[in-house]
């Protein structure tokens, strides 16, 4: 055995030749201190490879470190439930939606939150550099569910969480996403379902990640108190809805103020901003409005096709460009100078279409709806004579704009059978197009069928008995 002696130290070396590992113990004293009459030992084993134990630090911060790892051991540790690969997407961030995007993800479910990894090896790596943090999902309060309107994959399950974010979670492999539905059910079946009670397990991660001694004693008071995400979840939503409320507010008091404030259509009428329209008015409102008993619009599509429509084939019948029409539309609605003449009207089967556009968004047809039946028990007369004779005491007792345009009408479509061999436009076929957009009945309840036979019979009759019904007296 050997011993020095030095001023602050004294250090007292003991060896023993029949043990193959050899024991040191170092005495420490400290002579300024009030720790001068305390001594600590400590005890290093040598190993024959020469390797040593590292003593406790004695610096405070560090004591504590080393306590509380002691005590406390990583979460990560104790706390993993279960770990794998999933496929995941994210479709809402604190209640706005996202775009759906799906990914591999390594997820690590502890009891209390879900991990989301890009590889199992990111997991290893963000305990060790910052730069590799996982999402993490708390699932205090959170939901889980089966889905299927959500994706068009099998085995999707959905879990939205208290602060608005939803993901989904897949697998095609059945029995892995049932076993990790249940894991995660089970987990947020065992934590506390009001949200501002957050469970002890966090606390004591905040105390772990904090490495401070003061943590310790605000404990209990911390452990009440909301979480900050929640808060701030909290605080989007009643602040969002309650500027949704005051913009919808808003806009009805403005509405409200406009509808009150808003002149007549007679006034808008006077200043020209509303003008009288020519298609969808009544019949007899266009008269009144022209001081006639036929439309202007409709004399002069006749005049225009009776020059050079007569001999085409398929008149009335082949459709026109409906673009076309529904510009000559607006041009007569807005009661701007029309020349049918002109060279964008030079399509006949445009005027043809437009002629039978108007007669079609008449709100009451030509033949009225309170003339429909009657004319119908007409045309069901077996004697072709009384038949005739009924349909002539019908025309003459209808209001004079409807019977003068009828008679105006239908002594045209008689010039269109005159050249039937070479537009091929007989009276049924004239009847077949006109029928149904002159003649309908008010409330198609019955057999729209039969009516259209009617209708079509009623105006091949108008047209072959166009002499003894209207008289051979021509405008």
């Amino acid at each position: 055995m050997q011993k020095s002696t030095n001023s602050d130290t004294s250090v007292e070396t003991l060896s023993s030749s029949h043990q193959g590992t050899g024991a040191v113990q170092m005495r420490i004293k400290n002579a300024n201190s009030h720790h001068d009459r305390l001594s600590q030992s400590k005890s290093m084993i040598l190993t024959d490879a020469g390797k040593v134990t590292e003593p406790i630090s004695r610096h405070r911060r560090n004591h504590s470190q080393h306590v509380l790892k002691d005590v406390i051991p990583p979460l990560e540790q104790l706390m993993v439930e279960k770990k794998g690969y999933l496929q995941k997407a994210k479709i809402a961030d604190g209640g706005k939606k996202l775009r759906k995007n799906w990914s591999t993800s390594w997820v690590v479910l502890s009891s209390q939150k879900i991990e989301f990894y890009k590889e199992s090896k990111q997991q290893v790596l963000s305990n060790v550099k910052t730069g590799h943090k996982p999402e993490s999902v708390d699932l205090c309060g959170a939901y889980i569910e089966w889905t299927k309107e959500k994706s068009s994959r099998k085995n999707v399950f959905q879990i939205t969480t208290l602060s608005g974010n939803e993901f989904l979670l897949q697998s095609d492999i059945d029995f892995i996403i049932l076993d990790w539905f249940h894991a995660i059910k089970n987990a947020i079946d065992r934590l506390p379902k009001n949200s501002s009670s957050p469970s002890r397990n966090l606390e004591l991660f905040k105390i772990q990640r904090s490495c401070s001694t003061e943590l310790l004693s605000h404990h209990d008071c911390d452990i009440k108190e909301q979480k900050p995400e929640h808060r701030k979840s909290l605080m989007f939503r009643l602040h969002h809805s309650a500027s949704d409320t005051s913009d919808k507010n808003r806009v009805k008091s403005r509405l409200k103020k406009f509808i009150t404030r808003r002149p007549s259509l007679k006034t808008l009428q006077e200043k020209g901003l509303i003008k009288d329209q020519i298609f969808g008015s009544h019949l007899h409102t266009v008269c009144e409005r022209e001081n006639s008993t036929v439309p202007w619009f409709v004399k002069q599509c006749i005049e225009a096709v009776e020059k050079r429509g007569l001999d085409v084939d398929g008149i009335y019948r082949v459709s026109g460009n409906l673009a076309t029409i529904q510009k000559l539309r607006f041009i007569v609605n807005q009661e701007e100078k029309l020349n049918l003449d002109d060279s964008q009207w030079e399509d006949i089967h445009v005027v043809t279409g437009a002629l039978k556009m108007f007669f079609r968004e008449l709100p009451e047809p030509l033949f009225p709806y309170s003339f429909f039946e009657r004319f119908v028990e007409a045309i069901k007369k077996q004697d072709n004579n009384t038949r005739v004779e009924t349909v002539k005491s019908l025309v003459q007792k209808l209001p004079a704009p409807n019977r003068d345009t009828m008679k105006v009408l239908f002594g045209h479509l008689t010039k269109i059978v005159a050249k039937a061999s070479k537009n091929l436009m007989s009276t049924q076929s004239l009847g077949i197009v006109f029928g149904p957009t002159l003649l309908r009945a008010e409330n198609e309840s019955g057999n729209m069928a039969v009516h259209m036979v009617y209708q079509n019979q009623i105006a091949e009759l108008m047209l072959s008995e166009y002499n003894n019904i209207f008289g051979s007296e021509e405008d």
